[in-house]
């Protein structure tokens, strides 16, 4: 099993950047891909961004792309987005997932998920 626990969230101001961090549990975590996705309320579960098992292959989605930044730690088990907002819509719940394909866009492509952290960018 892979546990996964996303940190970092808050409110922040438009222009401001906020960095995400995904803590996961044990070494087979690096056998990994991973990707982040978020999910405003009553909107469906978005794909933003995702790294490969040695963090050299980077995928993002349109939204963000030029703005966010992904990035994995594997000697700290852990990936990392920073976010440089500008959107309001980036105010979501931002989740990082584990699965076995990489670059995959699908919610339904990842086997673990963290727990969720709250992103709010203010005007």
């Amino acid at each position: 099993q892979v546990q996964l626990v996303e940190s970092g969230g808050g409110l922040v101001q438009a222009g401001g950047s906020l960095g995400l961090s995904c803590a996961a549990s044990g070494r087979a975590f690096r056998s990994y891909v991973v990707g982040w996705f978020r999910q405003a309320p009553g909107k469906e579960r978005e794909f933003v961004a995702g790294v490969s098992q040695i963090g050299s292959r980077l995928y993002y989605a349109d939204s963000v792309k030029g703005r966010f930044t992904v990035a994995r730690e594997n000697a700290k088990n852990t990936v990392y987005l920073q976010m440089n907002t500008r959107k309001p819509e980036d105010t979501a719940v931002y989740y990082c997932a584990a699965g076995r394909t990489e670059g995959a866009r699908g919610r339904y492509e990842y086997d673990y998920w963290g727990q969720g952290a709250q992103v709010t960018v203010s005007s």
